[in-house]
């Protein structure tokens, strides 16, 4: 018995009913634990094979065949089953196999189930076979810091959310000294393969280290894991290998049960605008999904921003016999005034509320932001190459980092050199709320990347939608609608005649409209006074009587904000029946691709987007989906990541259905109840609903 529990307590907690209540141990865990996902149906018969398929072509970037040799040619490798081999090759399959595993990267839901996949498949072939598990990421392979998988802690973690079996890291093994130490403590594991789960950075890793390890006789396979859903491979002809990164359906899901719960909130207390921002740096695949789950009133999607065009301004250049290349590509303030415009429709039509779903990494589709974080990126990038100390580390404040960009201005304006920095970035940048060149300075991640997720996103666009929101208040086009019943009620209450009152107050009293909307006039109580005494309500010096004072201030918006971030949640989330039957499968294939041989390949399952039957494993070569992409300032081979396709029919779906998902018109919202997370029964979602569209709209064509 514990010190510090006395016995009357102790034996509380030991009654049965008292422990039922209290433990861990949940039915619903206890059915995760025991579910067996199903297999594909090449993985029901003994044994595996593979064969090129050459159907599929890729455009091969000619780094990636200089610094790549011994992969590139790799082909797109179709997965069968059979029920028997010759005695030579089922000897070889059968054999005792040592393979390492490392989670690279954030945690993304099914990783548990990749290592589960992998250790049945190994184990069915041969018992003897030992799986490693590198803990806390690459740093584990470093630093040799590895335990064997066994049976018992697999089983502790089917269908797990986490990566909590071995941890994860961020490490990436990019440099010679790397490289040779990774070598070292695999082949002192006597390792046969190393799986790479991971993101872009983690399977371009995992190319470079089937590159290296190539003579050593040590496979590498990569399996595409992000939540972003930016890791999808189609082929040079448009034929998609894999339509989405495990992790993304989970975290999706996730996002929008609790989003679909502010949307419920939202509509009962009328007041507030809760403002979403979801994981999604670089691609804006987790805003669209969510958009199709919840139906928020208004969802930006970055990559549309990125391809706006704005007519107008085009045509006036051309009036003008100029060019105005600015019109191309949505600006920071066309952004806000399309926020603003959706919040002051609603708002006409009593609806003083609302949910807004945007990306992560919205800002990085706004041009002029783009602009300034390559720029920026590239000055810290070549300080820290030419100095002996950090960027961050020799300017601390804000104030000493805008002094040294004045510097480079003035240098530039001077004719010093050139210059990145010029004095109109200066101007421009000066131009914008401190908060937010904080937030553009902000010191760059171990990849040299922009970390969006450490500048408060939402707050950019939030200060111009209020300032913007308060000019059209000024200017008397923003306006809450009110119900002529209600005013009809309160007016007479306070011993006036509703008719006669009505058309000085409101521009459309006598339009039969479902909301009145005041006069444009009417900006505040002194205007509201002069109204009055225009319309001979009032006398001169007479007060407003509270019964016409109480509507008027029914019409005027307060604009008030909740603000909501979606990430860490999604990403520790237990797995969708479809992230855990994914990653199972993805743990099978990866066992296939090293029982015949193969390096270099991403473990992948084509067909996601139909029926589970439909299903077919296959490996991809990473090799030729590399492309060269600035990372610290310098251009480096990196796999592609995918963002959306604003010709997809999940997007068109979408773009479509936002004025009624807007639902600035009198009557209900169209909001969609997604309902929690169902690992069985008959209400579980199979799959994610970009994927089900993206289906139909080719099974359509």
């Amino acid at each position: 018995m514990p010190e510090n529990i006395d016995m009357d307590l102790y034996s509380f907690l030991q009654d049965p009913e008292v422990q039922a209540v209290t433990t861990s141990n949940t039915a619903d865990l206890q059915e995760r634990l025991t579910f067996r996902p199903p297999v594909c149906n090449v993985f029901h018969r003994p044994f595996t094979l593979l064969a090129d398929d050459f159907r599929y072509e890729f455009h091969i970037h000619p780094a990636a065949r200089e610094q790549l040799p011994h992969i590139i040619d790799n082909k797109v490798q179709q997965i069968t089953g059979v029920d028997s081999l010759d005695s030579r090759r089922a000897a070889d399959y059968t054999k005792p196999r040592n393979i390492g595993i490392v989670f690279s990267g954030g945690p993304a839901p099914g990783g548990h189930n990749v290592i589960a996949g992998l250790f049945d498949a190994m184990k069915k072939a041969n018992p003897d076979s030992r799986l490693h598990g590198f803990i806390m990421g690459p740093d584990g392979i470093l630093e040799s810091d590895v335990v064997e998988l066994t049976q018992e802690i697999i089983d502790a973690h089917r269908n797990l959310g986490g990566f909590s079996m071995i941890k994860t890291g961020r490490t990436k093994i990019d440099s010679k000294s790397k490289i040779a130490a990774a070598r070292e403590n695999c082949k002192r594991l006597n390792l046969d393969a190393l799986v790479v789960v991971g993101g872009d950075d983690s399977n371009t890793n995992a190319a470079f280290l089937a590159q290296e390890f190539y003579d050593d006789g040590v496979q590498v396979i990569g399996v595409p894991k992000t939540i972003d859903g930016d890791i999808q491979v189609k082929d040079t002809h448009g034929h998609v290998l894999c339509a989405m990164s495990f992790g993304f359906h989970t975290a999706a899901r996730a996002f929008a049960r609790n989003i679909s719960n502010l949307c419920a909130d939202s509509s009962s207390d009328v007041k507030y605008w809760h403002v979403c921002k979801v994981m999604g740096r670089v691609a804006s695949h987790l805003a669209l999904e969510v958009a199709l789950q919840v139906h928020p009133n208004l969802c930006m999607i970055g990559e549309e921003m990125a391809d706006y065009i704005d007519s107008e301004r085009i045509e006036k250049a051309k009036a003008a016999g100029i060019s105005d290349y600015t019109a191309y590509g949505m600006t920071l303030r066309h952004l806000s005034r399309v926020i603003c415009n959706a919040i002051v429709r609603r708002a006409e039509v009593g609806k003083n509320y609302g949910v807004i779903v945007i990306p992560e990494g919205i800002l990085e589709f706004i041009n002029e932001i783009q602009v300034f974080i390559i720029k920026l990126n590239t000055i810290i990038a070549e300080y820290n190459q030419t100095h002996d100390t950090d960027f961050h580390t020799h300017f601390v404040t804000l104030t000493e980092k805008l002094d040294y960009l004045r510097r480079l201005a003035r240098f530039s304006r001077e004719g010093q050199g050139f210059f990145v920095w010029n004095t109109r970035d200066d101007d421009l940048f000066n131009d914008i709320p401190a908060f937010f060149q904080e937030g553009l300075l902000t010191e760059r991640d171990s990849h040299g990347n922009f970390q969006f997720s450490l500048v408060e996103t939402e707050k950019v666009v939030l200060e111009l939608v209020k300032d913007y929101l308060k000019i059209r208040q000024e200017q008397g086009r923003y306006k809450v609608g009110i119900k002529p019943e209600w005013y009809a009620k309160t007016i007479r209450k306070g011993g006036f005649d509703p008719d006669m009152l009505g058309p000085v107050l409101f521009k459309n009293y006598n339009a039969h409209e479902h909301f009145l909307l005041a006069k444009d006039s009417l900006t505040s109580l002194k205007t509201l006074n002069m109204e009055l005494v225009r319309g001979k309500i009032i006398g001169k010096n007479d007060d407003i009587p509270p019964a016409i004072q109480k509507v008027f201030l029914e019409t005027v918006p307060k604009f008030k904000t909740q603000v909501h971030f979606y990430g860490y949640d999604g990403r520790g989330n237990d797995p969708s029946w479809f992230d855990c039957t994914y990653t199972y499968n993805l743990g099978q294939t990866v066992f296939s691709l090293i029982a015949s041989h193969v390096t270099g390949q991403m473990a992948a399952i084509k067909h996601l987007e139909k029926d589970f039957s439909e299903w077919e494993p296959i490996g991809i070569p990473i090799g030729p989906l590399m492309h060269l992409e600035e990372r610290k300032g310098k251009l480096a081979l990196v796999l592609e990541r995918t963002v959306v396709d604003t010709e997809s029919s999940a997007f068109r779906a979408v773009k479509a259905l936002r004025e009624k998902w807007l639902a600035a018109t009198p009557g209900p919202d169209d909001y969609r109840r997604p309902g929690p997370i169902r690992f069985a029964g008959a209400s579980i979602e199979s799959k994610p609903l970009i994927l089900t569209l993206n289906n139909l709209g080719m099974s359509k064509k």
